[in-house]
């Protein structure tokens, strides 16, 4: 049997308008890819700058309502009847008015923990002055006792010990009104520290909440894109290529 060459004519070659419409599909789908990448780059934009604005628009409410309790008042006001107190019974009531105001804040850390640093430290700074009260108290009662004395060296015709006496209540009471102010500076420095600790944490909450957004819209243009790629790899996987026909007569 012989071999006869086999015409030029009798391979087949792939169809032209198969080739094309392949290669017009391939290009629909990339142009497709294209726009949707386009799209979402500014969809990302958009809603990344949207985030930001209403972040910036609730920093801006927090900052302008000022709806935001005075918890750091508490202590100032504790200390102010402290100061204030001239009797024992005096001294006893604003020791009162700070426990109850203990027991308040201690209820209102539980229902606002956005404001946790600022209850603490009136809390710190409400116990110090249920101490202090008693304190005075125990002045008070010291001074009642001096000037008892004092009256009776004035009667007992002994003027030196009196004035002695009436020395040492002026010097006791110079020390205690200086050491009553600092109480005012203390609390003042403990507010401004807790205020400054709970707006840089609003801050850096609401940073990560924007940063929250953006990532999970990144993330979606992400599976986007991987899933217009992946039709791109399956068209050009699966497009039709046929393979030459080659006619072998015996």
């Amino acid at each position: 049997m012989d071999i006869q060459p086999v015409a030029a004519s009798s391979i087949t070659h792939e169809d032209p308008s198969m080739a094309d419409q392949t290669e017009g599909r391939y290009s629909e789908l990339l142009a497709q890819s294209m726009k949707k990448q386009e799209e979402s780059r500014t969809t990302l934009t958009e809603m990344i700058q949207d985030a930001k604005e209403k972040v910036d628009a609730q920093r801006e409410k927090f900052k302008l309502a000022k709806v935001t309790p005075r918890y750091g008042d508490a202590p100032l006001e504790a200390y102010a009847r402290i100061s204030r107190a001239r009797t024992q019974g005096q001294a006893s009531s604003a020791a009162g008015y700070a426990r109850r105001r203990i027991s308040q804040l201690e209820a209102a850390q539980r229902s606002d923990p956005d404001h946790a640093d600022q209850i603490k430290a009136a809390i710190s700074q409400l116990k110090k002055a249920v101490t202090r009260a008693g304190k005075k108290k125990l002045e008070l009662n010291k001074e009642q006792l001096a000037r008892a004395r004092q009256k009776r060296m004035l009667r007992e015709k002994k003027r030196r010990e009196a004035q002695r006496i009436q020395q040492e209540l002026r010097k006791a009471q110079s020390m205690r009104a200086v050491r009553e102010s600092g109480y005012f500076r203390e609390t003042d420095i403990a507010n401004r520290q807790a205020d400054q600790l709970t707006a840089t944490k609003m801050e850096l909450k609401a940073q990560a909440e924007q940063l929250g957004t953006a990532a999970q819209t990144s993330m979606g243009v992400a599976v986007q894109g991987y899933s217009v790629g992946t039709q791109l790899a399956a068209v050009d996987v699966s497009a039709p290529v046929e393979a030459p026909q080659v006619n072998v007569e015996a």
